[in-house]
């Protein structure tokens, strides 16, 4: 294992991150209080609880998972991208490093950021509601699992764009969506029969349901099967990275 390789392309990534410090840091708080202005507020006055929880802490779950599988997504794809974009992605497969410590150094530095801006909106959160974690453990096990698949996903989509628009495509046209329509402001057992069930062919379900468990002790699904669900997702996103770096798919194109 060529760790020098490693630690110079994950300390690379987190310098990029931290020279847009201000767009990293303050745009999830101020993300994270309009939301809570608009939803704990408005909406929470017309619905007090959820389940026997305050919706203002409810959403929190949901906020983060939001945040936290867009910016993943969003940071591991541009981290693999620009390389191919500006053709430095040449030099790094020419150098004495193996693909596993390419895959390591980009999706670590993606999971990273997106980890902290998950930290960080749990901190806004707990400003504006009490917010108490029953599994502490399992939250951060969540989050972890979280970051690092979509961070996969995001490094997957990197390679496949041809273009900053394909680019954007997935993050603001698939992920969003499916974590809004995936129960993070709401209870999937709020909506007729019919619509559980087919909220239930969300993949993202899994993941907030796990999620928010960690934190009130609820869920809409079974926990072990938000794990298996979570941990599925990311061996399937690894043997995908296995099989474009095999085949040097848009690669070495």
């Amino acid at each position: 294992m060529n760790f020098q390789a490693v630690k110079a392309i994950y300390f690379f990534e987190m310098a990029r991150f931290f020279r847009t410090l201000l767009q990293s840091f303050v745009s999830p708080v101020i993300s994270t209080s309009l939301y809570f202005v608009v939803f704990g507020t408005v909406i929470g006055s017309r619905i007090q609880e959820v389940e026997g929880i305050s919706y203002g802490a409810f959403i929190v779950p949901g906020l983060i998972m939001l945040s936290v599988m867009t910016q993943a997504t969003s940071n591991g794809s541009f981290g693999i991208y620009f390389p191919k974009f500006i053709g430095t992605i040449y030099e790094l497969l020419s150098a004495p490093v193996s693909y596993f410590e390419i895959l390591l150094g980009y999706v670590g530095a993606a999971a990273t950021k997106a980890l902290f801006i998950g930290l960080v909106i749990l901190a806004t959160a707990a400003v504006f509601v009490d917010l108490k974690i029953m599994h502490p453990v399992a939250m951060i096990l969540f989050l972890v699992l979280t970051c690092i698949s979509f961070a996969l996903l995001g490094f997957i989509l990197g390679i496949w764009a041809r273009n900053f628009e394909q680019l954007q495509l997935v993050p603001l046209l698939v992920v969003t969506p499916l974590v809004f329509l995936g129960g993070s402001f709401y209870s999937v057992s709020m909506l007729p029969s019919i619509w559980q069930t087919i909220t239930l062919f969300n993949p993202v379900v899994y993941l907030v349901s796990g999620f928010r468990w960690s934190f009130f002790g609820n869920a809409d699904v079974p926990i072990f099967v938000s794990l298996l669900a979570i941990s599925s997702f990311t061996v399937v996103c690894v043997i995908i990275v296995a099989w474009i770096f095999n085949t040097g798919w848009r690669i070495k194109q």
